[in-house]
C-alpha cells in the first residue's frame, strides 16, 4: 500500500509539473479583453435602450436615445429668431439703397455747382453746403451699414448656437463604439442619464488577448509581431491549441503576479507580454492560458 500511495504521489507530481509531452510552457497567464463602459454624455429620461447583457452590438450602431424634446423646442425657437432678425436685414438692405441713391444726387449736385462756382454763379456757402451733405451723406451709409454688421454677427452666433444644440442632439443618440458583446447593462429604459452616467460594459470577445509573464532570460527569445502557440484547457485532459500574435511586450519589469506558478517564481523579476488570439467563442475573460515558441 505504502508503494502504492507513493507512485500515485510522484506520478500526480510529473502531471503537474509537465505540459505538452512532458514540457513546460514557455509562459503562462491569463486570458484578457478589451472592455470599455459607455456613458451617457447627455442629460435626460432614458426614452430606449435595445439591448441585454450577452448581446453583440455593432460599431457606430445606435443603441438607445435620451429625450431630446427641450433641445429640439430650443432649436425651433432660435430659428424663429434667426428669422425675425432676417427681416430686419431685408429693412436695412433697402436703407442702404435710399442712402446710397441721396449720395449720388449729392455727388451731382456738387459737380454743378463747383461749375458755378468757377463761373462766379455760386457762393462759397453753397459749395459747403454741398461738400457737408456729401459727407453726411456718406456717414449715413457707414452707420446703417454698421447696423446691418451687427445684425450679421447676430445671425451667426445664432448659427453657432444651432449648431450646439444640433451637437447635443447628437450626444442623445448612444452610439456604440466598438464591436463587442454587451458584459453589463447599468441603465434600463424610463431611468434618468446624466453626463458620465456608465450606461453598459462592452468588451470585444472576438479577439482575446493573454496576458502572460517572461522572465529576463526569456526576452531575448520574443519579438512584437511573432507567431506563437496558444494552448487552453479543453477539458481535463484536453487543451486547445491556437495560433497567436505578439502585440506588445512590457519594457519595464514586475514582480511575477500571485497567480502565477510557484512561490518561488512569484519573487523573480518578469516581463508583461499580450498574445493576441482569435476567439471562436471558447475562450473566457480570466481563463488561464499558456503559449510556446513555433519550432524552426
Amino acid at each position: 500500500m505504502q508503494r502504492t500511495f507513493l507512485f500515485l504521489i510522484i506520478s500526480a507530481i510529473i502531471a503537474t509539473s509537465c505540459s505538452n509531452n512532458g514540457e513546460r510552457s514557455f509562459a503562462y497567464g491569463n486570458f484578457e479583453a478589451t472592455e470599455v463602459i459607455v456613458s451617457a454624455q447627455a442629460m435626460g429620461e432614458l426614452e430606449q435602450i435595445s439591448f441585454q447583457e450577452g448581446d453583440i452590438l455593432e460599431k457606430n450602431a445606435v443603441v438607445g436615445i435620451i429625450d431630446t424634446t427641450d433641445l429640439v423646442l430650443n432649436r425651433r425657437l432660435l430659428i424663429q429668431q434667426k428669422q425675425t432678425i432676417g427681416a430686419q436685414l431685408r429693412s436695412i438692405n433697402s436703407e442702404i439703397e435710399v442712402a446710397e441713391q441721396q449720395l449720388q444726387n449729392s455727388l451731382v449736385n456738387r459737380q454743378r455747382t463747383e461749375k458755378l462756382f468757377k463761373q462766379g454763379a455760386a457762393t462759397q456757402k453753397q459749395m459747403d453746403d454741398i461738400n457737408g451733405m456729401v459727407d453726411i451723406n456718406r456717414k449715413q451709409i457707414n452707420a446703417i451699414k454698421s447696423r446691418k454688421e451687427a445684425i450679421l454677427n447676430q445671425m451667426n452666433g445664432i448659427d453657432i448656437q444651432v449648431e450646439q444644440i444640433e451637437d447635443r442632439i447628437n450626444k442623445c443618440l448612444i452610439k456604440n463604439p466598438l464591436k463587442g458583446t454587451v458584459l453589463v447593462k447599468y441603465a434600463e429604459k424610463g431611468e434618468l442619464a446624466s453626463v458620465g452616467k456608465p450606461l453598459y460594459k462592452l468588451a470585444e470577445l472576438e479577439r482575446m488577448k493573454l496576458k502572460a509573464y517572461i522572465s529576463g532570460a526569456q526576452l531575448a527569445d520574443v519579438k512584437i509581431g511573432q507567431e506563437v502557440q496558444v494552448i487552453y484547457d479543453k477539458n481535463k485532459e484536453e487543451n486547445f491549441s491556437v495560433t497567436g500574435t505578439i502585440e506588445w511586450i512590457s519594457s519595464t519589469a514586475e514582480f511575477t503576479p500571485k497567480t502565477i506558478q510557484t512561490k518561488e517564481e512569484r519573487v523573480n523579476l518578469v516581463y508583461a507580454v499580450k498574445v493576441l488570439v482569435k476567439n471562436d467563442g471558447s475562450i473566457k475573460i480570466g481563463m488561464p492560458g499558456e503559449f510556446n515558441l513555433n519550432k524552426d
